[in-house]
């Protein structure tokens, strides 16, 4: 993600170190994301669990009518 003027602007997760990074730092194979802030990268796990849980949710409901 870049903004107007080319800066990069998205934050992610770096699997491999556990930190968070600016857009084009590492390879992508390593890294979950992108997210709006800092922040949210940091909690990148929490989020992804959460997701999944809910998806994991929806799915069940879904299947037992």
């Amino acid at each position: 993600m870049g903004d107007e003027i080319g800066q990069h602007t998205a934050f992610y997760y770096n699997i491999k170190t556990g930190s968070v990074e600016r857009e084009g730092e590492s390879k992508a194979k390593d890294l979950l994301g992108p997210f709006a802030t800092s922040e949210e990268a940091a909690n990148a796990l929490e989020i992804i669990r959460q997701r999944e849980q809910r998806k994991s949710a929806e799915d069940r409901e879904w299947r037992d009518g």
